[in-house]
């Protein structure tokens, strides 16, 4: 499965990517944002991501910029069980990329890619120190439960406190037309 937007590609990690999935991310200070992604990153972990992620039958992309030359990875997108079971969506974006909407627009893709596949309603969570988070979700969607809640952080081995969001009730479930949804060769309606 993947998905076009106007500026970007959202598709699977490949085997290949992980080079460029572990420079990306080798960043403290995306790292530091995620709950799950040691620090160092490694390519092993990236290999390891990208295994996982293949394994899943949930949406779960690295996203790519759409340029004129070869296209650049600029982070991913995706969606994951957690503990509980419940969706959740997950995004991170490479430094040189922040500020230019990616994630909003990645976001966007992959909520009506969710309701394609007639997925439940998505949560999300972000580090109290990382409001940016908290604005994109608002963007996509989502809406403050205004609880506030311990979740462990892999790279900065601890708990850190988390805000929780849900997928808002005025979200507008129709197709968004300028985002195209394909799986095994054959594009889905939202």
């Amino acid at each position: 499965m993947f998905a076009r937007t106007e500026r970007l590609l959202l598709r699977p990690g490949w085997r290949e990517d992980a080079p460029a999935l572990a420079a990306a991310i080798g960043d403290e200070s995306i790292v530091r944002n995620m709950a799950s992604a040691p620090w160092p990153y490694s390519v092993a972990d990236a290999e390891e991501c990208i295994a996982r992620a293949d394994q899943s039958t949930l949406p779960n992309f690295l996203i790519f910029s759409r340029t004129r030359g070869a296209p650049r990875l600029v982070g991913s997108c995706g969606v994951t069980r957690d503990k509980r079971g419940a969706l959740e969506l997950g995004y991170w974006i490479a430094r040189p990329f922040w500020g230019l909407g990616f994630a909003t627009e990645a976001g966007k893709s992959v909520i009506h890619t969710a309701r394609a596949m007639k997925l439940p309603k998505l949560q999300a969570k972000h580090a109290l120190d990382n409001p940016a988070s908290g604005n994109v979700l608002r963007k996509i969607g989502f809406r403050s439960t205004g609880r506030i809640s311990l979740c462990h952080n892999q790279a900065r081995g601890e708990d850190v406190p988390c805000a929780l969001f849900e997928e808002g009730e005025l979200v507008d479930m129709r197709p968004d037309p300028s985002v195209d949804i394909y799986q095994d060769g054959h594009a889905l309606a939202a």
